[in-house]
C-alpha cells in the first residue's frame, strides 16, 4: 500500500476532472540566464496563478519570497536541480526532500541528461532523489531529455531516444517525467506507449506563435500525454493569464484549437485579475 501523502499531493497535482497537468515552470533564470520577462518575477508569478494552473515549478528561494501568497491556489513543484549557461547538460543538486517537504511543495523535481558522458552520474541522482521522495509520501518529476554528446545532432529528435529517457525515469520510480515532444502524434504516442509512467511536455522551442502550442498541446493529449509543464512561452507572453487560461480550455475542457484560439483572443486584452 503507498503511502497516503502521496496520494493527497498527485490528487492536488493532477485536475480531478481531467486526469491532466498543467503546470508552468519558472526555474529557467539560473539555467539559460536572467530573461527580461523573468525579471519582474514576483508580478509573473502573480500573472501566472491567476490563470490557475495546476502548478507552478520553481526553485526554493523564488517559492519562499513570490509564492507564498498564493499558497493553496496552485501545487508547487520545488525543483531540486539546475544546469547552466555554462554546463548545459548536467543538474547539479541545490535541494533535497526534507526541504521540499519543509516549504509545503506537492512534489520535487530533478533534471537529468540521458545520451551523453554524464548519464551514469545524472540517473544515479534521480534514483535517489525519487527513494527520498516516495519515503516521504513526495510525488517526484524528472525533466528528462535525450541530449547527451553521445547522440549524433542528428537522431536527436529520434523518438527512440525520448522513449528511452522517459523508460529511465520510470524504471526509477518517478512519477511524472516531463520531456520533449516529438513533433507529430504518432511518434509521440509510441513514446507515451514506452512507459507506465505519467508524461508531459516541455514547450520546447518552436517559435512565438502561440496558435503552434496550441496545436501541439491538443496533439500531445491526443496521443495520449498527460499534460504539459511549459514556460517561455507562458511567462514570456504579454498576458501569461490569458494563455493559461487558454491552456487550460484544451487540457482540461478538451477544447479543439480553433475554439481555443477564439478563446484567447478574447481574453488577451483583457487585465490580469491578480
Amino acid at each position: 500500500m503507498g503511502l497516503l501523502g502521496k496520494e493527497i499531493r498527485m490528487n492536488r497535482l493532477i485536475n480531478q476532472d481531467s486526469g491532466k497537468l498543467l503546470a508552468v515552470a519558472v526555474d529557467q533564470a539560473m539555467a539559460r540566464g536572467v530573461f527580461d520577462e523573468l525579471m519582474p518575477i514576483d508580478r509573473k508569478v502573480s500573472e501566472i496563478v491567476a490563470g490557475e494552473p495546476d502548478a507552478i515549478t520553481m526553485h526554493k528561494g523564488i517559492a519562499d519570497t513570490c509564492f507564498r501568497k498564493h499558497a493553496g491556489k496552485a501545487g508547487l513543484i520545488l525543483k531540486a536541480s539546475t544546469f547552466s549557461p555554462w554546463q548545459p547538460n548536467f543538474d547539479t543538486w541545490v535541494t533535497e526532500v526534507d526541504e521540499a517537504i519543509s516549504l509545503g511543495a506537492d512534489a520535487i523535481s530533478m533534471g537529468c541528461i540521458v545520451g551523453g558522458d554524464d548519464q551514469p552520474e545524472q540517473l544515479r541522482n534521480l534514483g535517489l532523489i525519487s527513494g527520498q521522495a516516495s519515503k516521504h509520501g513526495l510525488p517526484s518529476i524528472a525533466h528528462i531529455y535525450p541530449r547527451g554528446n553521445q547522440i549524433p545532432e542528428d537522431e536527436k529528435n529520434d523518438w527512440r531516444h525520448v522513449a528511452y529517457a522517459v523508460r529511465a525515469g520510470a524504471e526509477l520510480g518517478i512519477d511524472i517525467v516531463k520531456t520533449k515532444y516529438t513533433g507529430d502524434p504518432e511518434s509521440f504516442h509510441k513514446v507515451v506507449s514506452s512507459t507506465p509512467g505519467k508524461v508531459v511536455v516541455a514547450g520546447g522551442d518552436i517559435g512565438n506563435n502561440v496558435e503552434d502550442y496550441f496545436q501541439m498541446v491538443h496533439d500531445v493529449i491526443e496521443a495520449g500525454g498527460d499534460g504539459i509543464t511549459f514556460g517561455r512561452i507562458v511567462w514570456n507572453n504579454n498576458n501569461p493569464t490569458a494563455i493559461v487560461q487558454a491552456f487550460r480550455n484544451i487540457i482540461h475542457e478538451k477544447g479543439t484549437v480553433k475554439e481555443t484560439i477564439e478563446l484567447y483572443n478574447e481574453l488577451i486584452n483583457q487585465p490580469a485579475n491578480l
